[in-house]
């Protein structure tokens, strides 16, 4: 499972990354991976850090209300430049499983997290890749969240989801919008972003949030399976 962010503005950002697996499985989670080991690459693809066991890191440098409840669990703390990066979840062993990448921004300030990605498999019916995020804050803000499929094919990817479908969670897991193919309701304001799907059977919702979690979730239509990209973007400058 590949997770991608951005880092924008001026400032060095102090950023935590999970990996979790096991303790999925007290959450219902069926076939949790048994040990995830995470990677963090830049964008020249050099790697910068690396966690198996989060437990072997020194003492202090994981917050206690953020320490997995696992020790096979894998974290990285770091402080990173501005730029563009990758965390890459697999298993120890080449074990396969379900698991959950997390990103968090540890010093909201001059510098933010502008985006996020996460290409992974999307299985059939209810088995769905789901993207959590918080808008923080005390302001509205506008996200743009695409649900990306075939394009992913033209970058080499084998066996994408041909038509990915994307749900919009509230904190109370109410669904708020939902969208299918992207030109068929926000058309003109989605290319508007200058981020808008390639492919007219991807999904994509804008939409301006007032600030609390959301879940954004990717299923196929007609219960189809396949590897798919959710993208998170936050289009408001900060001030």
């Amino acid at each position: 499972m590949i997770g991608g962010f951005m880092v924008d503005g001026s400032q060095d950002k102090p950023i935590l990354i999970r990996a979790l697996g096991p303790s999925l499985a007290g959450r219902g989670v069926s076939s949790p991976l048994a040990d995830p080991f995470l990677e963090l690459y830049d964008s020249t693809g050099a790697l910068i850090a690396q966690n198996d066991s989060w437990t072997s890191l020194p003492p202090g440098s994981v917050p206690t209300d953020l320490e997995p409840g696992d020790p096979a669990e894998s974290v990285i703390a770091q402080t990173i430049a501005p730029g563009n990066y990758t965390a890459v979840v697999s298993g120890v062993n080449g074990v396969s499983g379900k698991a959950l990448v997390e990103l968090y921004d540890l010093a909201p300030g001059d510098s933010r997290v502008l985006n996020m990605s996460t290409r992974g498999q999307v299985g059939a019916n209810d088995d769905v890749m789901i993207g959590g995020f918080i808008v923080g804050g005390t302001d509205p803000s506008t996200v743009l969240m695409r649900a990306i499929g075939p394009s992913l094919a033209t970058h080499g990817v084998e066996g994408v989801l041909a038509d990915p479908v994307m749900e919009l969670h509230n904190g109370d897991g109410s669904l708020i919008y939902q969208n299918d193919n992207w030109r068929s309701t926000q058309e003109t304001d989605i290319v508007k972003t200058t981020v808008a799907p390639t492919n007219d059977k991807e999904a994509a919702i804008l939409v301006t949030l007032q600030p609390g979690g959301y879940t954004a979730v990717v299923r196929g239509a007609n219960a189809t399976a396949g590897v798919a990209l959710i993208e998170i973007y936050a289009l408001d400058k900060p001030e």
